[in-house]
């Protein structure tokens, strides 16, 4: 019998992209809150989201700088298990609700690719930095303290397509700064038979529920992002028209559930 939760599935199941949930998550992370054309914002979105026009055209773009584990100290294996990461988050509705869609992410980690895949985050591979604090940084990077600054960047196939810079100005007293929509995907699996293309074995809305969140050592102060404008990509789409607050946190949660909204192929 083979083994394994993502390809490839073997006999022992030690090949296997990544062990089955439950999954652990730490990371440390950058948020910059931005406006942009809300037409654009309403293009990105599939059919069973709608946009949320008191949002004005409202996201986040997030800058992940992660450590995974299952539940065999897969973490000691850190080539595997460490990763970045950078996606965007838009503004939307759920049947009323308000939700949170991911049209664009990357990350530089197959494991990683491979578990976005599952979740329904539409992932590729791209080169993701962000200024990392230490407890011990001397001058070789940014304190926790007013006026500290934290940069992110993203290239993928040679192109830069993102960077961002948060200037801290406090640290965060009010949870409710921290509050994030429900992130909702579009889980996709499409069929290569050359009579089913247009018909996807799978096609779905779905609801992450991420749970045990944590969050510590949370600074909110002032955000900047550029999308810029590259060959062949269309994020720059969403560049921002104004940008607000920007946070640096720590943060870890677990995730071993996926909740189906609505299937599309009906």
């Amino acid at each position: 019998m083979l083994k394994g939760f993502n390809y490839p599935l073997t006999p022992k199941g030690k090949s296997t992209l990544n062990p089955p949930p439950p999954w652990y998550y730490s990371a440390d992370f950058l948020n910059i809150e931005f406006w942009s054309d809300p037409s654009a914002v309403a293009a990105v979105l599939p059919p069973g989201l709608d946009p949320d026009s008191a949002s004005e055209g409202h996201g986040n773009a997030l800058f992940y700088d992660w450590q995974f584990t299952g539940a065999n100290e897969e973490y000691l294996d850190p080539a595997r298990y460490q990763y970045r990461e950078f996606f965007l988050l838009v503004d939307a509705l759920f049947e009323g609700k308000p939700v949170a869609f991911c049209p664009y992410i990357f990350v530089d980690n197959d494991a990683a690719l491979a578990r976005g895949w599952t979740q329904g985050y539409p992932k590729r591979l791209g080169q993701v930095f962000q200024t990392r604090y230490y407890a011990a940084t001397g001058k070789a990077g940014p304190a926790l303290a007013p006026g500290s600054k934290f940069a992110g960047s993203l290239t993928a196939s040679g192109r830069r397509l993102a960077q961002a810079l948060v200037t801290l100005k406090e640290p965060v007293t009010d949870p409710a700064v921290l509050k994030q929509r429900p992130i909702v995907n579009l889980l996709h699996t499409p069929r290569l038979a050359a009579d089913k293309q247009d018909k996807p074995a799978v096609h779905e809305l779905v609801e992450n529920i991420p749970h045990d969140v944590e969050i510590e050592q949370a600074w909110v102060g002032e955000g900047l992002l550029t999308l810029p404008i590259a060959d062949g990509e269309e994020i720059s789409d969403l560049a921002p028209i104004r940008c607000g607050k920007g946070i640096r946190a720590s943060m870890a949660y677990i995730v071993d559930d996926l909740k189906t909204l609505k299937d599309l192929t009906k």
